[in-house]
């Protein structure tokens, strides 16, 4: 398909969600992305509720592994480790997120891989990193969220009890900084004609995700306690007469604005509200008095008049109604493809957009195993020796 990456091979030795994902990016901008499963294929296909009968396929599989080829194949074989060596001399890309040491006890890593191939950029996609107290963990999101401040920053305003976020924001964001890391070797690769190792921890991507705001009462050193923390207040979420939404008021215009829409000219007069910084340090006493407004009109007079206002505003929506809002619609947001064994799938268009060689959705998910034969004859083995690798399980087939 075309696309930015037309022409760029990924080896795609990933498994879950923060390395499919971000995979996934590249196939969606032109790679050709070979997906390497086991034999029994990515953990994720049976994660949760599947959406087909043979139980190949599930909606996290599919969101997570669109535009993808997939040979599965047994690492931990002689003729496995023989195929794999072939793809590692054919690819510009190979990424992994086994546990560290994994790749190098299968013969795979960094330094050995990249001796055959030294163009090749080698992504290694961690939970904590490859060192310290923590590397040999077992490592999940919520390890992640626990770990890097994200509970801390969702706590309960009253108990202060750390909150999960509901949504593998680890993983997912992850997946952004490793693709963005990888478009950026291939890019230096163009210049100096070598390929690098990359490292890319769930821990570190998230720390520095949280850090602009997240963090502001720790980044002067030695002033850690000279100002309130500002995520120490209520949110943004305001209920209405019949439904939710959120709004801002960060400028004084903005705030000057939502004052007009309320139609109390008392509110605009209230010293603790004035400037930004009084808005700030009375943030908790200001969106508890915007909620007392709020509350007594609907949700679509609120937005009117906040639009009205210039007033930065929205519906809170539930997930079943994103995809008939009417931004979502106009934007054409959301795509519809055929999953074979599954039926019609919607799934997000991709976010960035190019005028010339444009992203697009490569094809549905592949079924465990799709392409190996198309790969093995590709690297020249002939009908016999993939009948045999089959026989003995080295590698599957359909």
């Amino acid at each position: 398909m075309p696309g930015p990456l037309a022409g760029v091979r990924v080896l795609d030795l990933t498994g879950v969600v923060s390395g499919p994902f971000a995979t996934m990016f590249l196939a969606d901008q032109g790679a050709d992305v070979l997906k390497v499963e086991p034999i029994g294929g990515d953990i994720t296909r049976r994660s949760r509720a599947n959406v087909d009968k043979t139980g190949e396929f599930s909606a996290l599989f599919i969101s997570s592994n669109r535009g993808k080829r997939s040979l599965s194949i047994d690492m931990k074989t002689d003729a496995g480790r023989d195929v794999l060596g072939k793809l590692v001399l054919q690819s510009d890309v190979l990424v992994q997120n086994f546990r560290p040491g994994t790749m190098e006890r299968l013969g795979l890593g960094p330094d050995e891989v990249r001796k055959k191939n030294p163009r090749l950029i080698y992504v290694s996609i961690s939970g904590v990193g490859e060192d310290g107290p923590y590397a040999k963990k077992r490592v999940y999101d919520p390890i992640v969220q626990a770990l890097s401040g994200f509970c801390d920053i969702q706590a309960q305003p009253v108990t202060n009890r750390p909150q999960m976020i509901r949504t593998i924001v680890a993983d997912k964001t992850t997946a952004v900084y490793a693709a963005q890391a990888i478009t950026a070797a291939l890019y230096a690769r163009e210049k100096s004609g070598s390929g690098q190792h990359i490292q890319v921890a769930m821990l570190d991507a998230m720390i520095a995700y949280l850090w602009p705001e997240g963090m502001m009462q720790y980044t002067v050193v030695g002033r850690e306690q000279a100002t309130a923390d500002p995520n120490d207040r209520p949110d943004l979420v305001f209920q209405t007469s019949d439904g939710y939404l959120t709004c801002g008021t960060i400028s004084d215009s903005e705030w000057q604005g939502f004052c007009k829409a309320t139609g109390d000219p008392e509110l605009a007069n209230d010293p603790r509200f004035a400037t930004p910084a009084s808005r700030s340090v009375n943030a908790t006493a200001r969106i508890n008095k915007m909620q007392d407004y709020i509350g007594r009109h609907t949700t679509a007079e609120w937005l009117a008049r906040l639009d009205a206002a210039d007033v930065p505003c929205a519906p809170i929506l539930r997930r079943g109604e994103i995809i008939a809002n009417e931004q979502v619609v106009a934007r054409g947001l959301i795509a519809e493809l055929e999953q074979p064994g599954v039926g019609t799938v919607r799934q997000p268009k991709p976010a960035a957009r190019f005028d010339v060689d444009s992203a697009a959705i490569g094809g549905p998910a592949p079924r465990i195993g799709q392409h190996t034969r198309q790969v093995l004859s590709d690297l020249g083995y002939g009908d016999a020796a993939i009948a045999e690798m089959i026989e003995q399980k080295a590698v599957r087939a359909i």
